[in-house]
């Protein structure tokens, strides 16, 4: 398992919960706004975290509720379901964060019950993910990923960071009819890490964000904004 960061303590990753949150390296996307460009350009870069992380966590049972785990893309983790028992056997709840180009992995890692909670990026609408993703993407994995969670019982959410550059509103409309009703679905706005695999990309105003929501709330009533 590489662990490449961890952030101790945070009440927003995991919703309900406080929770540390375990960063894994490497990515099968070159999304060019990724906020975790180290991540993702080095995943093997600085010490491997692990030993250090299962410690943190063993102290602070009884106080945090929760592990999450990003990425980069946590299942390209080769051990991932190793260290999530291990998580799981201190007691913690578990939210994993995923990309959904991996369905297969997915699918296999979600029959073991070692995650409680999955968030899944739609990185664009069908016709948007080369761009978004900066790769030539398979769309249909993540609605095969998509047909998974719906099937599994586990509660999921689903989120896309609004990007101005890579962004339209009409991305939106195709995305909300692409997904249809789900549990869960945000427009997260854009925030500039200064880590960025590519340049030049701005956030939309919270008055731009609404106007995107409106197309998806057509199909998806409960969806919502983030960060704005």
């Amino acid at each position: 398992m590489r662990i490449s960061g961890l952030q101790k303590l945070s009440m927003v990753d995991y919703p309900g919960k406080l929770a540390a949150t375990v960063f894994t390296g490497g990515c099968n996307l070159r999304c060019p706004f990724c906020h975790n460009a180290g991540l993702v350009r080095t995943p093997l870069a600085g010490p491997n975290l692990t030993d250090e992380v299962l410690e943190y966590l063993q102290k602070r049972r009884g106080i945090l509720d929760g592990v999450c785990v990003p990425g980069g893309e946590p299942l390209l983790q080769p051990d991932l379901e190793g260290f999530l028992r291990k998580v799981k056997e201190m007691g913690y709840a578990v939210k994993l964060d995923t990309n959904g180009m991996l369905p297969q992995r997915l699918g296999v890692l979600l029959a073991t019950k070692l995650v409680d909670y999955v968030a899944m990026d739609i990185k664009s609408s069908p016709d948007g993910y080369a761009a978004a993703t900066g790769t030539d993407a398979d769309v249909s994995a993540v609605t095969d990923s998509l047909s998974i969670l719906r099937q599994s019982g586990i509660p999921f959410e689903l989120r896309t960071t609004a990007v101005r550059g890579i962004h339209t509103e009409a991305d939106f409309a195709a995305i909300g009819e692409w997904l249809g009703e789900v549990p869960a679905y945000f427009i997260q706005r854009f925030v500039d890490s200064g880590q960025l695999l590519g340049s030049g990309f701005d956030a939309f105003s919270p008055e731009e964000m609404e106007r995107l929501l409106t197309p998806v709330r057509k199909h998806i009533p409960t969806a919502q904004l983030r960060g704005v």
